[in-house]
């Protein structure tokens, strides 16, 4: 490459990234001197109650979390230099594996080292040119890219739209395997996916269900096991994706979980799998502590649904717009991307960490703010917030009242 064209690939990255900044698009990032929690330190020092975490049960930043990671690292060592088919397996990677089929009610269990490569690495070894994945249209990035490298015809339904998810089954008829694919719960809007319909469709057409769990396991469900449990369809799911870096423990960590044959021929062919070294026992062995001590106690969860049902209820009562529903997820509406981005910006000021969403990580004219409330908000703090809101939404005209 030229020095001029070099000049020039530079040069168009810079004019991007100030139009992105004139337009109020850009995203900065927010540095954290803390630990995750409910309220963390930025690095000028300042206090903030922090709103836009997956830290959903409050455990990212506990001592005991914490110790657990320790203590593994101390028997383990800190990481394997290898992938896990070579010599990267311990036994602490083994137990979580099983610990994890055992809680979600599965065969057998496969980690990554992100949700990411889950997703990426499960289409590819199972489907191919004879097969169909039919996914729902907002479904996350991770699962789109993994279709994409798939040979399966694709097909796509309407965001949680049944009649055309089936019209999608009838259209892909003539092929050998079809696999349904949807986040049990989409991170955008909190909407929880359909999966009592969704699994009568699949056992009327004879289609597989895959769903993606990172924003459902740990406190989705009776007991906390997930989307699948929230529609008592335990035992109907085909295949299950999920992440250890949210609600469970919120360290980094992908897993996919299923019937044994899957399993064990992604463990023989999937790539992120064959070609990344292995999750790190730290990780694997707090991970492991955390599913125990969910497996004991509903404490956790009911206190986050606690804190949603509160503040989903207060802050329309101020005068937000907000998506329904009864996840923790709560998206307040603002539509516009300067608008959500300015908005942001001033709820920092007033010591509350949010963050901005707009096109393309949303529909355009769907802009907005989202909330995440974590079973370790206290009540003042959430009383605290939702003053911010107020005070917020008034300096900027967003509340007509």
């Amino acid at each position: 490459m030229s020095n001029q064209a070099k000049s020039t690939f530079y040069s168009g990255l810079q004019q991007t990234l100030d139009q992105l900044r004139e337009q109020g698009l850009y995203k900065p990032e927010r540095v954290l001197a803390s630990r995750q929690g409910a309220e963390v330190v930025s690095e000028d020092g300042r206090k903030l109650i922090n709103m836009c975490a997956n830290n959903y049960l409050g455990l990212s930043g506990q001592e005991w979390v914490a110790q657990a990671s320790i203590d593994a690292t101390e028997q383990y060592g800190y990481g394997l230099s290898s992938v896990r088919f070579i010599c990267g397996t311990q036994t602490v990677h083994k137990q979580l594996e099983q610990a994890i089929s055992t809680f979600l009610g599965t065969e057998d269990t496969i980690l990554y080292a992100a949700a990411f490569d889950a997703n990426g690495g499960v289409f590819e070894p199972l489907f191919d040119e004879n097969d169909a994945i039919i996914s729902d249209a907002l479904n996350h990035a991770s699962i789109i890219d993994g279709i994409r490298l798939c040979k399966a015809a694709r097909f796509r339904y309407a965001h949680n739209d049944m009649a055309d998810l089936e019209q999608q089954l009838q259209a892909a008829a003539d092929k050998r395997h079809k696999i349904i694919v949807t986040d049990g719960v989409f991170s955008m809007d909190g909407t929880i996916a359909q999966l009592d319909k969704i699994v009568e469709l699949a056992e009327k057409y004879g289609a597989l269900v895959m769903i993606d769990e990172c924003h459902a396991s740990g406190f989705m469900g009776k007991t906390g096991r997930g989307t699948h449990e929230h529609h008592n369809v335990v035992g109907k799911i085909d295949i299950i994706t999920g992440t250890l870096g949210k609600a469970l423990g919120g360290a980094m960590g992908g897993f996919t979980s299923g019937r044994k044959e899957v399993i064990d021929m992604l463990r023989q062919k999937s790539r992120p799998y064959l070609f990344s070294n292995t999750l790190a026992p730290s990780i694997a062995g707090a991970s492991l502590a955390v599913l125990e001590r969910l497996s004991s106690s509903t404490e956790l969860r009911d206190r986050l649904h606690e804190n949603t049902a509160y503040f989903r209820k207060e802050i329309e009562r101020i005068g937000f717009t907000i998506k329904p529903g009864t996840h923790p997820v709560v998206p307040v509406m603002l539509f516009e991307a300067p608008v959500a981005q300015k908005f942001a910006a001033r709820m920092y000021e007033l010591g509350v960490l949010l963050s901005g969403f707009f096109y393309p990580v949303v529909p355009m004219g769907q802009a907005r703010v989202r909330v995440q409330l974590s079973a370790a908000h206290t009540r003042e703090q959430l009383e605290t917030v939702l003053k911010a809101f107020e005070q917020a939404g008034r300096e900027l005209g967003l509340l007509k009242n």
